[in-house]
């Protein structure tokens, strides 16, 4: 998400930066490159104009033209204007002290009852009970999906049959949850594969009967202006309190979130960033202009570490380097943990400064390079995973490829590379977990086992993208590795 308008606004910024002194001239042609950059984004054309009239004032002036770094400067006041075009956001739900009644609207097709099971395991993380109500009585399917989302995260739901009253339904789970005392209740209302007053009718007659305290929209970011205009339907007929931005994972441009705070006066309260029930995330401002401008998002990255990795792994892993221990299997233990983060992919994009370096490793397999990595290690003793330097010769070398599915030589890169690997690994001791996903980001873009990875971080040295010749040369030599190890396999 957001590479797009990331790589527009980077472009406009770059070719500022290049001049030896900024005028108001060429400002106002980086600016352009701006506009250009939003729209192609597809954010609303009249949030665009705008945004630029806000920026224009800041940017051309004598303020910024005659400071030390006006470059600077300048991205300092386009971040500012997006924090303020995506703000101010309150993630909190305003909890009563008896039954909170939770609204989730939205079409089909745009997330909702998962995000509705999403936000249920958010909420019990925070100490509280909740209950799920299968409204949408007129999809069979749905109210199966939130029957099984509730075993999934251990919260009792209240269903209607197909075909029946909604209102009613909603009714019996509010009655419900006072009698078992239950925190939150999320009514999963209907949806349509477009808004019409039938929808409209239904949703409205659940407002007034239920009078629930919060509700939200849930939109598909990846159909753009779209869920703009979704969001703004929805707001006419109910007064939504909230915006959920779903699938900003995948390949949207980003305008629907650079848009729907602007065009609709609703707030994005939460953003799902993946399938998983626990990737469901407060929505920030500041960290998403962080990473619309390519600073990253180490925050997120912090979080999730803490959230995803084995903490009694940590703990026995720090016991072994305070002793200078630092073995292959070892080293396989850590690779299972950052595999819980995420595919490398996502990593990068909350890493400052990986932008570039992402782009570099296009057409290349990091996650399959990981892979193999694993696969070589599992093919060794455990004895050779303690002193593969020592114990490792050439016919060790030959039985750990066949094993693995690799050539010799790979293994033998490992080993001659483990070294170096083990003194990084040993300055992380003692690091905060901050410090420590840096350090991992350092180990993924060494390139282990990767040739395109390495030609790819002495491009990002010299500051050169790779050519379509090299990228088409790496991925002959992927598909010659490949075949290889499907030769080995078959043998």
């Amino acid at each position: 998400m957001f590479e797009s308008i990331r790589d527009g606004l980077s472009s406009a910024l770059k070719t500022l930066s290049g001049r030896g002194k900024l005028t108001e001239a060429n400002m106002r042609e980086g600016l352009e490159l701006v506009r250009t950059a939003l729209l192609e984004a597809d954010v609303s054309y009249q949030v665009v104009t705008d945004f630029m009239v806000r920026i224009t004032d800041e940017a051309v002036g004598e303020k910024v033209l005659k400071s030390l770094n006006p470059t600077q400067q300048l991205v300092g006041i386009v971040h500012q204007a997006l924090v303020d075009l995506m703000g101010p956001v309150d993630p909190s739900l305003h909890l009563r002290n008896d039954v909170t009644i939770v609204m989730m609207c939205g079409l089909q097709g745009s997330g909702k009852t998962t995000t509705t099971g999403k936000l249920a395991k958010m909420i019990t993380k925070q100490g509280k009970k909740v209950l799920l109500c299968a409204a949408d009585l007129q999809r069979p399917a749905a109210i199966q999906q939130l029957q099984v989302l509730g075993q999934q995260v251990g919260v009792p739901v209240v269903a209607g049959e197909p075909g029946g009253n909604p209102v009613a339904t909603c009714q019996r789970a509010v009655a419900e949850a006072k009698k078992l005392g239950i925190d939150v209740v999320l009514l999963d209302t209907a949806g349509r594969l477009h808004v019409d007053d039938e929808l409209m009718k239904e949703l409205a007659q659940i407002d007034q009967k239920v009078e629930p305290h919060q509700v939200y929209l849930v939109v598909d970011a990846m159909t753009g202006q779209d869920a703009v205009n979704s969001a703004k339907a929805f707001n006419d007929a109910l007064e939504l309190d909230g915006v959920i931005l779903t699938k900003l994972d995948g390949d949207a441009r980003g305008g629907a979130a650079l848009s729907v705070k602007a065009v609709t006066g609703v707030p994005i309260k939460f953003v799902g960033i993946g399938e998983h029930l626990d990737e469901l995330d407060e929505f920030s401002p500041e960290r998403m202009a962080g990473r619309i401008l390519g600073q990253g998002d180490m925050l997120a990255l912090v979080r999730k570490a803490q959230e995803s990795f084995d903490q009694d792994e940590m703990k026995r892993a720090e016991e072994q380097l305070s002793k200078g221990q630092f073995t292959l299997d070892d080293f396989r233990r850590q690779l299972n943990q950052i595999k819980k983060l995420g595919s490398l992919g996502k990593i990068m994009d909350l890493i400052p400064g990986m932008g570039e370096f992402k782009k570099m490793m296009d057409g290349m397999n990091p996650d399959g390079d990981m892979k193999r990595l694993g696969g070589i290690i599992d093919s060794m003793t455990m004895p050779e995973r303690r002193q593969p330097s020592k114990l490792i010769d050439q016919s060790r070398r030959r039985r750990i490829a066949a094993g693995a599915g690799v050539e010799p030589h790979e293994v033998n890169e490992l080993v001659k590379q483990f070294e170096g690997m083990a003194d990084m690994m040993k300055k992380m001791q003692g690091m905060g977990v901050r410090e420590r996903m840096q350090a991992v980001s350092q180990l993924s873009q060494g390139g282990m086992m990767n040739p395109g990875a390495r030609l790819a971080k002495q491009k990002q040295g010299t500051g050169k993208r790779l050519t379509a010749e090299e990228k088409n040369k790496m991925r002959k030599q992927r598909e010659k590795e490949m075949r290889k190890k499907r030769r080995g396999d078959t043998k």
